[in-house]
């Protein structure tokens, strides 16, 4: 099994408010800073995304990609590739846990990459693209820009 990578952060919002941005993918170039253009290419029976066709732009990873995605009630969300030129495989989940008045938000990615790349440069790229993502997601939860 490939080794993962995650962060955890907290945000000052429920649940609920974290997850509508997080299900907010046409709002992604605003806030995740890697993600340039977002479309959802697919939806389920609650209208959230099954499928998201995402171009990236994450340093040393540019890519066209298409990730399905699976909704575990209010508190997860996990992706995985569908498609891409770049990737041989991405799994990535973010997971809610409420306390209180804040969420807890943990991000975990795994990225296998079509050309040779150093597992050490590999994990690095993924803490920066988890980092960078949890900044940018408690920014825009907490702004109430959601």
């Amino acid at each position: 099994m490939a080794e993962h990578t995650s962060s955890s952060i907290t945000i000052e919002a429920a649940p609920a408010e974290v997850m509508k941005v997080i299900a907010d993918f046409a709002r992604y170039p605003d806030w995740t800073g890697e993600v340039k253009q977002a479309e959802v290419l697919a939806t389920d029976a609650q209208g959230r995304a099954e499928q998201v066709r995402l171009v990236m732009d994450a340093g040393a990873i540019k890519d066209d990609q298409t990730l399905g995605y699976t909704w575990t009630g209010d508190h997860e969300v996990s992706w995985t590739l569908v498609k891409s030129q770049m990737l041989r495989s991405l799994d990535g989940s973010y997971l809610l846990k409420p306390s209180g008045a804040v969420t807890e938000v943990t991000y975990r990615l795994t990225v296998d990459v079509k050309i040779p790349m150093l597992g050490m440069i590999k994990r690095k790229a993924e803490k920066v693209i988890i980092d960078r993502a949890l900044a940018g997601l408690k920014k825009r939860v907490e702004s109430g820009t959601a």
